[in-house]
């Protein structure tokens, strides 16, 4: 992997980002891209780095910690976490990334606030997956009590909740991603309205496959790898 070879990619993601944004009347710099390095050597982190992309997501705890290590500090590059955290792994990832995208029951987010207090974190900026499709093999809050967890996460201390993040069906089928991203961005809307103390400034959604529906439907960061890094 070469700074060209991303370089040159980013630019062609970045032009179908503006059409999709130019078709839904939005502004394209409201859209930020989350490189997801996962599955892709340090070298990825460092090329990531040195085009000024400023954030890398990573699924799993263990292989961000490898990573860390090995890279030692990267200035200027925020973690996500943007796979399912086992609440035995809590501690691990919030000492290790800036911001938890994957929180997905106010049981982890509880867990979450209280290991903020016992290592004297400042806080820790999350965001709560919600689960729109219902899809069982799916992580998130189901849409029906979305409002009501976002509620009580925001309630608890050492939490900062950014907003929402979702994960549409892996499918190419328009009809059935649209829908998924038009109710999480309803939800995310409703949120800032009724829930107290949330903001809501990112909707998190939108992949390789998907990225440039997610942006009609209103996304503000999209999780990109394939597309962006190439295959694993």
């Amino acid at each position: 992997m070469t700074n060209h070879q991303v370089e040159a990619r980013l630019e062609q993601v970045r032009e179908r980002i503006e059409a999709a944004a130019g078709r839904a009347g939005r502004d394209p710099d409201e859209v930020e891209i989350l490189p997801v390095t996962k599955g892709h050597s340090v070298r990825a982190i460092e090329v990531v780095a040195e085009l000024g992309l400023g954030r890398i997501g990573e699924n799993r705890v263990p292989e961000a910690e490898v990573k860390r290590s090995a890279l030692g500090a990267t200035p200027g590059v925020a973690w996500h976490l943007i796979g399912r955290l086992q609440r035995n792994k809590a501690r691990r990832a919030a000492r290790l990334f800036d911001v938890i995208e994957s929180v997905d029951s106010v049981r982890l987010a509880a867990t979450l606030s209280r290991i903020v207090g016992e290592e004297g974190l400042e806080s820790a900026e999350v965001l709560v997956q919600v689960n729109p499709s219902g899809e069982t093999a799916k992580a998130g809050v189901d849409a029906g009590n979305a409002m009501e967890a976002v509620r009580e996460i925001c309630a608890l201390p050492g939490l900062r909740v950014r907003g929402l993040m979702t994960m549409a069906p892996f499918t190419d089928d328009e009809a059935v991603l649209r829908p998924v991203f038009r109710t999480a961005a309803r939800l995310l809307s409703r949120c800032r309205k009724e829930v107290q103390g949330f903001k809501g400034e990112v909707l998190s959604m939108g992949m390789s496959n998907d990225f440039e529906i997610a942006v009609e439907e209103g996304s503000t960061r999209l999780r990109l790898g394939t597309v962006l890094l190439g295959e694993r």
